[in-house]
């Protein structure tokens, strides 16, 4: 039976990365042999020499949109911006754009508003809080879904985690270091991006990759588009559901047929991260829902989405490695690495290798250190 809390532990907060280390892949790495029960410490750029010498991975390549944007409740409130009164902080769910319709989006915010309200971006860009459940609306937008991009872009922040609370790092710096070097925004579309990071490539450099092809290890890449649903703590109604938040993600046809050509080489696929291994097993599993086909030149692709929430026990299908960083408690994240050490028969629970981490200072979430599960 699964137990909420059997994912708790203690962090000291000194162990909460407020920056990435420089340069990315000189991050620290625990590497867990599952066979073997050895643990290994030592550094990202090293972590090909673990792996399986017939290996590939597979990594998500969604980029995030700077979501954070503060508005206001009228166009004089916009002359009067050192004011606290008229402003409204709101993070849009961008991730959710892929189904957008109409020029709506959702939101939360910080503020209480009511239905009917206009928030404006300037004097001429303004959205309406058309419904809401707490503090997530939904807002119409006054303009076309590519025009919020342009905004978001032009006066928004990244949406990194509030336990990012004392990073040293100002927003420019920040829509650097909390992106992935390959990230991008999927072809023929404006509409689709991430309100976080798949936190498990922010350690990989264009060097990295490069010793990488030397060595025949070859990278593909899928798209999941993250929501902050992703880092949110399991609820009752998750467990009694077994669904997470829904979430869109997208694999080009000619990557998946990549992707199975090299299982059936006997080559070892490393998931780099839980959004990746999520979103292999969704499609494995074909819970998917409402699959929309979308041209990307000659290539077809298929974008969809999944509310898979993967605890112990599952049988994996498709991932023999994991690439992963340590999480927050209590959260499907940590489950799903749970349950993937369970799958691999591991003699440690991922607590113990937790435990192991803090005792020699890794630092853990977005910006903190790495693991390796082969």
């Amino acid at each position: 039976m699964l137990h909420i809390a059997d994912y708790d532990y203690f962090l000291p907060k000194e162990l909460i990365a407020q920056k990435p280390a420089s340069p990315r892949d000189y991050s620290k790495l625990l590497v867990y042999n599952t066979k073997t029960d050895q643990i290994s410490l030592d550094r990202f750029y090293n972590f090909d020499r673990y792996l399986p010498k017939k290996s590939f991975l597979v990594l998500n390549n969604t980029k995030v949109i700077p979501a954070r944007i503060t508005l206001y409740k009228s166009p004089q409130g916009l002359a009067l911006q050192g004011g606290r009164s008229g402003k409204v902080k709101a993070l849009f769910f961008v991730n959710e754009m892929t189904k957008a319709q109409n020029y709506q989006i959702r939101g939360y915010v910080d503020r209480k508003i009511k239905i009917g309200d206009r928030l404006y971006f300037d004097r001429f860009h303004y959205i309406n809080a058309m419904e809401h459940e707490g503090s997530i609306f939904t807002f119409q937008l006054n303009f076309p879904m590519e025009k919020l991009f342009e905004l978001l872009e032009k006066k928004g922040t990244m949406p990194v985690p509030l336990y990012i609370k004392n990073t040293p790092l100002n927003e420019h710096e920040l829509r650097e270091k909390y992106q992935t070097v390959f990230a991008r925004v999927p072809v023929g579309t404006r509409l689709a991006g991430s309100a976080a990071a798949p936190t498990a490539s922010l350690h990989f450099t264009n060097r990295l990759f490069d010793k990488l092809e030397k060595k025949g290890i070859k990278k593909y890449f899928v798209t999941l588009h993250i929501g902050l649903g992703t880092f949110a703590p399991i609820n009752e109604e998750n467990l009694i559901k077994k669904k997470l938040h829904e979430e869109f993600f997208e694999i080009d046809r000619n990557t998946w047929k990549l992707i199975e050509t090299n299982r059936d080489k006997d080559k070892k696929l490393v998931a780099v991260g839980t959004t990746v291994t999520r979103t292999l097993e969704a499609f494995a599993n074909s819970n998917v829902k409402t699959p929309i086909r979308q041209a990307q030149g000659k290539q077809m692709s298929k974008v969809t989405k999944t509310d898979l929430f993967i605890f112990p026990p599952y049988q994996f299908k498709l991932v023999d490695c994991l690439i992963t960083n340590f999480h927050l408690p209590k959260s499907s994240l940590m489950m799903l690495v749970e349950a993937f050490l369970q799958h691999k028969k591991s003699k440690k629970h991922l607590i113990d290798l937790y435990k192991i981490a803090i005792n020699n200072n890794f630092r853990f979430y977005s910006f903190g250190d790495a693991m390796l599960i082969i």
